[in-house]
């Protein structure tokens, strides 16, 4: 990880989910570094599902709280924030920094990896940038479904083939853990978690329209496409997000001030 990340990035904090101060422009300009100088840069993302799973999964707060960079994705972090007065750098949605670094990649020669999905989809991400980014050079792809026993190997491979940039593919915690345990095996300058990107890439699932991530309801256009499988976990979601911001409002607004009146 390079000097700047120690001593010039912001940090801040949010119902105990740490995150940097950056916004859109500056993470491609820190992942753009990091190719270039060969230094590796670990980039995390923070949302409201993964503030929830962090609260019940002491490895999973771990291995976010020490990554390289950790950058706000979910718009209901940003909503929260803004009610608690907490400063941020701005939301960098994690398909969004993924497609600005292939377009980066395309244009400075960088390689990078594809690792998650299934064989199919992931194939299928690979062939429509082929065709969209005609000057990429990919230096690999592989399907998330695999054992523990299996990940020396596919380390290995990825080291091999001297890839600039790897995107994960994976659902949480795995993609942390595993990008937490071989970040320097793996020898890649700029890697990053990216959760269900691929079935977007690959257009199996649908992204949601720009005034609806504007509102910040992606996640109802996700629970309209695969009500039966989402609809429990986001309502779970979501009420526990609702409660613990609601007792943090409370909570600022009743913690006595230095000349003992309440704030």
């Amino acid at each position: 990880m390079f000097e700047v990340l120690k001593h010039d990035l912001q940090s801040g904090e949010f119902l105990g989910a740490p995150f940097h101060r950056v916004d859109m422009d500056r993470s491609l300009a820190l992942a753009n570094r990091a190719m270039r100088g060969h230094e590796r840069l670990q980039h995390c993302d923070v949302n409201v599902a993964k503030i929830i799973q962090m609260r019940s999964d002491p490895n999973l707060a771990r291995h976010v709280r020490e990554s390289d960079i950790v950058c706000i994705d979910g718009a209901g972090v940003m909503l929260g924030c803004r009610l608690l007065g907490i400063a941020t750098g701005g939301r960098v949605t994690g398909v969004d920094l993924m497609m600005r670094t292939i377009d980066l990649c395309e244009r400075g020669g960088f390689r990078p990896y594809f690792l998650g999905a299934r064989q199919e989809v992931v194939e299928t991400v690979v062939a429509r940038l082929r065709e969209t980014h005609p000057n990429l050079k990919v230096a690999g792809y592989r399907n998330g479904y695999f054992k523990r026993e299996d990940e020396a190997g596919i380390v290995a491979d990825i080291r091999a083939s001297g890839a600039d940039c790897l995107f994960v593919g994976i659902t949480s915690p795995i993609k942390e853990r595993f990008l937490f345990e071989h970040r320097d095996a793996l020898n890649v300058p700029f890697q990053m978690g990216v959760g269900g990107a691929f079935d977007v890439l690959a257009g199996k699932v649908r992204r949601a329209p720009r005034f609806v991530q504007a509102m910040g309801m992606e996640w109802l256009f996700r629970v309209l496409q695969e009500p039966r499988r989402l609809f429990w976990r986001y309502l779970s979601t979501n009420t526990r997000f609702g409660m613990l911001l609601a007792a943090e409002m409370l909570r600022k607004r009743t913690r006595p001030t230095r000349n003992g009146q309440n704030g």
